[in-house]
Protein backbone atom coordinates (compact mmCIF):
# COMPACT_ATOMS: atom_id res chain seq x y z
CA UNK A 1 0.00 0.00 0.00
CA UNK A 2 1.45 3.19 -0.85
CA UNK A 3 0.88 6.65 0.78
CA UNK A 4 2.01 10.17 -0.31
CA UNK A 5 1.46 12.94 2.07
CA UNK A 6 3.80 16.77 1.74
CA UNK A 7 4.28 18.17 4.85
CA UNK A 8 4.90 22.07 5.26
CA UNK A 9 7.76 23.48 7.18
CA UNK A 10 8.30 26.83 7.80
CA UNK A 11 11.96 26.27 8.05
CA UNK A 12 14.98 26.27 5.55
CA UNK A 13 15.79 23.53 3.84
CA UNK A 14 19.24 22.52 4.98
CA UNK A 15 17.74 22.83 8.61
CA UNK A 16 15.13 20.62 7.67
CA UNK A 17 17.67 18.34 6.00
CA UNK A 18 20.08 18.55 9.55
CA UNK A 19 17.22 17.42 10.71
CA UNK A 20 16.75 14.45 8.97
CA UNK A 21 19.88 13.60 9.04
CA UNK A 22 19.55 12.53 12.76
CA UNK A 23 17.08 9.19 12.30
CA UNK A 24 16.45 8.81 16.19
CA UNK A 25 15.20 12.24 16.34
CA UNK A 26 13.00 11.61 12.78
CA UNK A 27 11.33 8.26 14.69
CA UNK A 28 10.87 10.53 17.68
CA UNK A 29 8.13 12.51 16.08
CA UNK A 30 6.49 8.95 14.94
CA UNK A 31 3.59 8.18 17.53
CA UNK A 32 4.71 5.37 19.84
CA UNK A 33 8.24 5.02 18.03
CA UNK A 34 11.58 4.90 20.28
CA UNK A 35 14.52 3.80 17.76
CA UNK A 36 17.48 4.49 19.70
CA UNK A 37 19.25 1.79 19.70
CA UNK A 38 22.00 2.35 17.22
CA UNK A 39 23.56 -1.31 15.73
CA UNK A 40 25.80 0.13 12.55
CA UNK A 41 26.22 3.55 10.61
CA UNK A 42 22.54 4.46 9.59
CA UNK A 43 20.94 1.56 11.09
CA UNK A 44 18.66 1.63 14.43
CA UNK A 45 16.77 -0.54 16.25
CA UNK A 46 13.80 0.00 18.68
CA UNK A 47 10.05 -0.29 19.89
CA UNK A 48 6.29 0.71 17.47
CA UNK A 49 3.95 0.67 19.74
CA UNK A 50 0.70 1.14 17.86
CA UNK A 51 -3.00 1.69 20.02
CA UNK A 52 -6.21 1.68 18.29
CA UNK A 53 -9.07 0.73 20.82
CA UNK A 54 -8.93 -2.96 21.49
CA UNK A 55 -6.19 -3.26 19.24
CA UNK A 56 -2.81 -3.11 20.87
CA UNK A 57 0.21 -3.78 18.15
CA UNK A 58 3.78 -4.07 19.55
CA UNK A 59 6.87 -4.21 17.27
CA UNK A 60 10.18 -4.76 17.61
CA UNK A 61 12.24 -3.42 14.63
CA UNK A 62 14.86 -1.85 12.92
CA UNK A 63 15.37 1.16 10.42
CA UNK A 64 18.19 1.62 8.01
CA UNK A 65 19.10 4.81 5.65
CA UNK A 66 19.45 3.03 2.50
CA UNK A 67 20.53 6.12 0.74
CA UNK A 68 20.74 9.91 1.21
CA UNK A 69 21.36 11.91 -1.64
CA UNK A 70 22.78 15.31 0.05
CA UNK A 71 22.44 17.31 -3.15
CA UNK A 72 19.09 16.60 -4.14
CA UNK A 73 17.98 16.45 -0.29
CA UNK A 74 16.60 12.75 -0.79
CA UNK A 75 16.84 10.30 1.61
CA UNK A 76 15.27 6.60 1.62
CA UNK A 77 15.03 4.49 4.37
CA UNK A 78 13.87 0.91 4.95
CA UNK A 79 11.84 -0.06 8.40
CA UNK A 80 10.64 -3.50 9.13
CA UNK A 81 9.16 -4.61 12.41
CA UNK A 82 7.58 -7.94 13.81
CA UNK A 83 4.63 -7.92 16.52
CA UNK A 84 6.28 -9.59 19.82
CA UNK A 85 2.90 -11.61 19.94
CA UNK A 86 3.78 -12.89 16.57
CA UNK A 87 0.39 -11.55 15.18
CA UNK A 88 2.19 -10.31 12.33
CA UNK A 89 4.87 -8.54 10.21
CA UNK A 90 5.52 -5.23 8.54
CA UNK A 91 7.62 -3.85 6.19
CA UNK A 92 8.28 -0.10 5.22
CA UNK A 93 9.92 1.92 2.59
CA UNK A 94 9.67 5.46 2.96
CA UNK A 95 11.66 8.35 1.02
CA UNK A 96 11.71 12.02 1.67
CA UNK A 97 12.09 14.38 -0.73
CA UNK A 98 12.39 17.88 -0.04
CA UNK A 99 12.08 21.20 -1.72
CA UNK A 100 12.54 24.81 -1.00
CA UNK A 101 8.71 26.87 -1.13
CA UNK A 102 8.01 30.58 -0.89
CA UNK A 103 7.31 29.40 3.41
CA UNK A 104 10.16 27.03 4.36
CA UNK A 105 10.68 23.48 2.56
CA UNK A 106 8.04 21.21 1.52
CA UNK A 107 8.79 17.50 2.90
CA UNK A 108 6.93 14.92 0.14
CA UNK A 109 6.92 11.70 2.16
CA UNK A 110 6.22 8.39 -0.17
CA UNK A 111 5.41 5.36 2.80
CA UNK A 112 5.23 2.06 1.05
CA UNK A 113 3.45 -0.39 3.58
CA UNK A 114 3.36 -4.13 3.60
CA UNK A 115 1.33 -5.74 6.78
CA UNK A 116 1.49 -9.33 6.80
CA UNK A 117 -0.31 -11.78 9.21
CA UNK A 118 -2.87 -11.09 11.75
CA UNK A 119 -2.01 -7.11 11.62
CA UNK A 120 -3.22 -7.14 7.94
CA UNK A 121 -6.58 -9.19 8.57
CA UNK A 122 -7.85 -5.55 9.63
CA UNK A 123 -8.51 -4.39 6.22
CA UNK A 124 -6.78 -2.02 3.84
CA UNK A 125 -8.87 0.62 4.41
CA UNK A 126 -8.44 0.72 8.33
CA UNK A 127 -5.11 0.11 8.18
CA UNK A 128 -4.69 3.25 5.53
CA UNK A 129 -6.93 5.37 7.61
CA UNK A 130 -4.88 4.46 10.84
CA UNK A 131 -1.49 4.99 8.83
CA UNK A 132 -3.15 8.68 7.69
CA UNK A 133 -3.46 9.47 11.27
CA UNK A 134 -0.16 8.69 12.12
CA UNK A 135 1.57 10.72 9.39
CA UNK A 136 -0.18 13.70 10.23
CA UNK A 137 0.56 12.93 13.99
CA UNK A 138 4.20 12.86 12.81
CA UNK A 139 3.91 15.77 10.59
CA UNK A 140 2.67 18.24 14.10
CA UNK A 141 5.65 16.71 15.68
CA UNK A 142 8.08 16.77 13.27
CA UNK A 143 7.25 20.89 12.78
CA UNK A 144 7.35 20.84 17.03
CA UNK A 145 10.63 19.35 17.14
CA UNK A 146 12.22 21.62 14.56
CA UNK A 147 10.66 24.78 15.30
CA UNK A 148 12.53 23.93 19.23
CA UNK A 149 15.93 23.48 17.23
CA UNK A 150 15.38 26.85 15.41
CA UNK A 151 14.78 28.58 18.56
CA UNK A 152 18.06 26.79 20.44
CA UNK A 153 15.84 24.73 22.38
CA UNK A 154 16.21 21.15 23.57
CA UNK A 155 13.46 19.45 20.67
CA UNK A 156 12.49 16.69 23.50
CA UNK A 157 11.27 19.67 25.65
CA UNK A 158 7.99 19.38 22.96
CA UNK A 159 7.64 15.84 24.33
CA UNK A 160 8.91 12.43 23.86
CA UNK A 161 7.40 9.91 21.91
CA UNK A 162 4.25 8.27 23.01
CA UNK A 163 2.46 5.43 21.83
CA UNK A 164 -0.31 5.74 18.90
CA UNK A 165 -3.83 5.81 20.53
CA UNK A 166 -6.55 8.04 21.58
CA UNK A 167 -9.92 8.80 20.47
CA UNK A 168 -8.37 11.42 16.90
CA UNK A 169 -7.48 7.56 15.63
CA UNK A 170 -11.10 6.11 15.98
CA UNK A 171 -12.84 9.39 14.92
CA UNK A 172 -10.67 9.52 11.96
CA UNK A 173 -10.76 5.86 10.87
CA UNK A 174 -14.94 5.75 11.47
CA UNK A 175 -15.21 9.21 9.38
CA UNK A 176 -13.27 7.52 6.51
CA UNK A 177 -15.01 4.45 7.05
CA UNK A 178 -18.49 6.62 6.83
CA UNK A 179 -17.31 8.76 3.40
CA UNK A 180 -16.26 5.18 1.51
CA UNK A 181 -19.58 4.04 2.55
CA UNK A 182 -21.22 6.75 1.51
CA UNK A 183 -19.56 7.14 -1.48
CA UNK A 184 -19.70 3.53 -2.67
CA UNK A 185 -23.95 4.30 -1.86
CA UNK A 186 -24.05 7.04 -3.69
CA UNK A 187 -22.27 6.14 -7.10
CA UNK A 188 -24.69 4.44 -8.93
CA UNK A 189 -27.55 7.40 -7.91
CA UNK A 190 -25.51 9.87 -9.60
CA UNK A 191 -27.07 11.94 -12.57
CA UNK A 192 -26.11 11.44 -16.03
CA UNK A 193 -25.42 14.56 -18.24
CA UNK A 194 -27.85 13.89 -21.60
CA UNK A 195 -26.93 15.30 -24.63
Amino acid sequence: MLISQAIDVDQPIDAVWKFFDDVPQVAACIPGADLTNKVGEDHYEGNVIISAGPVKLEFAGAAKVTSRDNAKKIIHIDASGADRKGRGEAQAMLTAALVPIATGTRVNISLDLVISGAAAQFGRGLVADVTAVLVNQTAGSMKSRMKAISMGLDPNSVGGPKAASGISIGITVVQRAAFRIWSRFMLPYQPVARR
